[in-house]
């Protein structure tokens, strides 16, 4: 059975060697783009098009056509290949306008195996100025590949799309695959029944299917197992976002068809009343409720490979980026490096409540924290009093305090706090009774001034001497670990140059490992009106409970996101801390 693709959706390829077939009602060029898991194409060399038909495992057509059949071999395809993109283009007219696919028939792209039985199609809908489009990307994940609709379109053209692929040069290389389409004049090269990169028709139906296979920790590319399981989580992290976009595409349109064919029956006068009318609006519910069921079959299927992935690669994960009730911290020791990355929490969707992304991002933080301990609202709907919330807000933000100090060598990070109100005493207790603060936290305008000096400085010198490439000359008081501020109630006991050394640590302080967590109401700060809008800009907000404000780089959801907290009563922070102190005292 053929599967009609939606924008984003995407389905399993059971064989190596596949034809994909375009048709169009103009003339179009076509080529394909192959590139490494994160979609970048390093090089010219790495596109086949008009000009260069073929390259290993992949061929194009030679000159621009209303009908294309690009053959593709994924056994064929280079180790380091992890996607394979088709991308069309118009030709620019003689004497006319610019081109732009919202002026002709939407182009249709269908995956067939080589005897032309249909594995799934796509119609390129929705275009308009756009003269160029990435059509379909074939994709591999766990050692399996995927094909998904993408129908990503660039205004500016083949060189808007090869610049947001990575490739260097991309106009220059427009103009050429253009003119080698207009002339027609591809390189010689050998037809695929002459290459083992594609095997012939009649040879591919005698190859062995692909199956998919078993989830494995680990199956992503990069140097260590550490950052390949972070690669693997971004890629699940992906595959999920698009997944549910699909699926919310094909709920949508159903509806969308449902309403139109109801209204034709409306329009009819003939049909709005008696048995023709019902069989007419009782066959439209049925093609609803199929289309619905078919798409929530497909993002099931989704779903059940997703979360037995995670159900792997969940145990897998080193302590910075595992739960707190994982093993690996009950067994926990100060490491001897630095993480790669940290966990700041757990990602969700409404339709796959129970499938939890783990929230990575990579160390040093390349933005300030926020914890909004503003007004929330608990799963259930009861909304927490202020005490509660900035309570909850300061607690969330020792959690990940301890972390940070837990993931880090003894001695190469540490922690500073400023709480002008004082009220944070209970909640900052872990830290405080484990001695893990450099000094006691600030509560008098004099020593959070002095505090805020002191990092402003070490930014300053170390900006400096990075720049004359002597960083190894810093002063002892500059400190060589990363530091961690964390500012409890902001802006409350702030005055204007307290506000403006912090907004130059938010600015400055991550590039030379000074970060800064507040634990802040943006409703306290409306007296400084706009002076703080850049820096509410520049800061991950998160929150003490379950909300759904992060969104993803992809297709743009509202994830749920929960943060990172350890069991009521385990007792894990305040081991990890004791071992923490032990271990700085012995460096000491």
């Amino acid at each position: 059975m053929t599967a009609e693709l939606v924008r984003g959706q995407n389905h399993p390829l059971s064989r190596v060697r596949l034809e994909i077939r375009i048709s169009a009602q103009t003339p179009v060029l076509a080529g394909a783009t192959l590139g490494d898991e994160h979609g970048t194409v390093p090089g010219a060399q790495w596109v086949a098009h008009p000009g260069v038909p073929v390259l290993p495992g992949v061929e194009v057509s030679r000159q621009a056509a209303e009908n294309h059949r690009l053959a593709v071999d994924l056994a064929a395809l280079p180790e380091s290949v992890h996607r394979l993109s088709v991308l069309l283009a118009l030709p620019t007219p003689q004497g006319g306008g610019p081109p732009r696919f919202g002026a002709v028939a939407a182009p249709r792209a269908a995956v067939t195996g080589p005897d032309g039985t249909e594995i799934a199609r796509f119609t390129l809908t929705g275009l308009d100025a756009e003269s160029a489009v990435v059509a379909l990307e074939v994709y591999r994940r766990q050692d399996a590949w995927k094909v998904r609709a993408v129908g990503q379109g660039y205004a500016g053209g083949l060189a808007a799309l090869f610049a947001d692929q990575g490739l260097p040069e991309a106009g220059e290389l427009a103009t050429r695959v253009e003119q080698a389409a207009g002339r027609g004049d591809a390189t010689p090269a050998p037809h695929p029944r002459d290459t083992p990169a594609i095997a012939a028709p009649q040879e591919a139906s005698k190859a062995p299917e692909a199956q998919p296979a078993q989830p494995v920790a680990g199956d992503a590319a990069g140097w260590s197992m550490e950052e390949r399981l972070y690669n693997q989580v971004w890629g699940m992290f992906e595959d999920l976002a698009r997944c549910t976009a699909a699926y919310r595409g094909a709920v949508d349109f159903a509806g969308s068809r449902l309403e139109k064919e109801l209204d034709q029956v409306l329009a009819d006068p003939r049909a709005r009343l008696g048995t023709a009318g019902d069989a007419a609006r009782e066959a439209a519910r049925s093609r609803h409720t199929e289309l619905v069921g078919r798409a929530r079959a497909a993002l099931d299927r989704d779903l059940a490979q997703l979360t037995a992935e995670a159900e792997v690669v969940e145990p897998a994960l080193p302590q910075a980026c595992a739960r707190w009730e994982s093993p690996v911290w009950h067994a926990y020791r100060v490491p001897d490096e630095p993480p790669m990355a940290l966990r700041l929490g757990d990602l969700h969707l409404p339709e796959s409540a129970s499938l939890r992304i783990p929230m990575l991002v990579r160390l040093p933080l390349e933005r300030p924290l926020w914890i909004d301990s503003g007004p929330v609202a608990e799963p259930g709907g009861t909304v927490l009093d202020s005490a509660t919330s900035r309570r909850l807000a300061l607690e969330t933000a020792v959690s990940l305090a301890v972390r940070l100090l837990a993931v880090h060598p003894a001695g190469q990070f540490s922690v500073r706090v400023i709480d002008p109100a004082g009220a944070g005493a209970e909640a900052l207790a872990p830290l405080t009774r484990a001695g893990a603060l450099e000094g006691r936290p600030a509560t008098a305008a004099a020593d959070a001034a002095e505090v805020l000096g002191r990092l402003a400085h070490r930014v300053d010198l170390t900006r400096m001497a990075v720049r004359g490439g002597a960083a190894g000359a810093l002063p002892h008081d500059a400190g060589s670990g990363r530091q961690l501020l964390i500012v409890n109630d902001f802006p409350y006991g702030f005055d204007d140059r307290a506000v403006t050394r912090l907004r130059y640590l938010a600015d400055e302080g991550p590039a030379v490992g000074v970060h800064l967590l507040l634990v802040a109401d943006r409703a306290d700060a409306e007296a400084h009106g706009p002076l703080l809008d850049p820096l509410w800009r520049s800061l991950m907000r998160l929150t003490p409970v379950p909300d759904d404000h992060l969104t993803d780089p992809w297709v743009g959801h509202a994830w749920t996101y929960e943060p990172v907290l350890a069991p009521p009563g385990s007792g894990i922070l305040q081991r990890v801390l004791t071992e923490v102190a032990d271990a700085r005292t012995k460096r000491e």
